[in-house]
């Protein structure tokens, strides 16, 4: 009896082995491309991953080094913990296919129809924009030419311009910050690099200036902002 149970486990070991080195194969067409799922590098996705991730959360040698953190993060979240290893053994166990990490990345992130981009004085910026009405009608006069907007400074906090168009208002007390972008009368934007109270409808937020090189952008003289798909 103890021989045909340890032959049977030595099957069932085979059989993962085999299942686990065809799923290596599949997550990794092309070099340079990430094997999610193997925390330890060694080209493959087996048990070993799954304890190391869990060695790594309790404090044990091997952590999982820095190298291989992409690849052990199987959840799509961007801290470790204990769930990308119940993932790996999930996926071992033939519970899932495929990990939520990789599911998100054959999402598309954003359509192509959704996209404006905005620049300052030949600057790009990156704009967190609201979704709401005035926006929405902002992303369609675009789309059928790009919006220039003459700004000038006034306040000595913010630029503000003519959009050339009225836009659906929405507008609310607030105070503003430092890279809000906002529609004032219907019908101008304003980008600030200090702060501001007064009723406006909000359009967006500037992500990837500091405001030092908000204010050395926005402060020095009158810009030009340019719109595009």
């Amino acid at each position: 009896m103890k021989k045909r149970i340890a032959f049977t486990l030595t099957v069932m070991l085979l059989l993962s082995v085999i299942s686990v080195g065809a799923y290596a194969e599949e997550s990794a067409p092309a070099q340079n491309t990430t094997l999610y799922g193997d925390a330890d590098g060694d080209g493959t996705v087996s048990i070993i991953d799954a304890t190391r991730i869990q060695r790594h959360l309790a404090d044990f040698s091997p952590p999982v080094s820095e190298e291989n953190m992409k690849a052990a993060l199987v959840s799509g979240d961007k801290v470790l913990s204990v769930i990308d290893a119940t993932l790996i053994q999930r996926l071992l166990a033939g519970i899932i296919n495929v990990f939520p990490v990789e599911e998100q990345a054959q999402l598309p992130t954003e359509k192509e129809d959704t996209v404006m981009k905005m620049t300052i004085n030949n600057t790009p910026v990156t704009v967190e924009w609201e979704d709401n009405e005035a926006v929405a009608a902002l992303r369609e006069a675009v789309k059928e030419k790009t919006v220039t907007i003459n700004m000038s400074m006034y306040g000595g906090f913010e630029q503000v311009g003519s959009l050339g168009m009225s836009l659906p208002r929405n507008d609310v007390r607030i105070t503003t910050s430092p890279g809000d972008i906002v529609l004032y009368s219907g019908d101008q934007m304003v980008v600030f690099y200090g702060s501001n109270s007064w009723a406006y409808t909000r359009l967006g937020h500037i992500t990837d200036k500091t405001q030092a090189e908000l204010t050395q952008l926005l402060s020095n003289g009158n810009v030009s902002i340019t719109l595009t798909p």
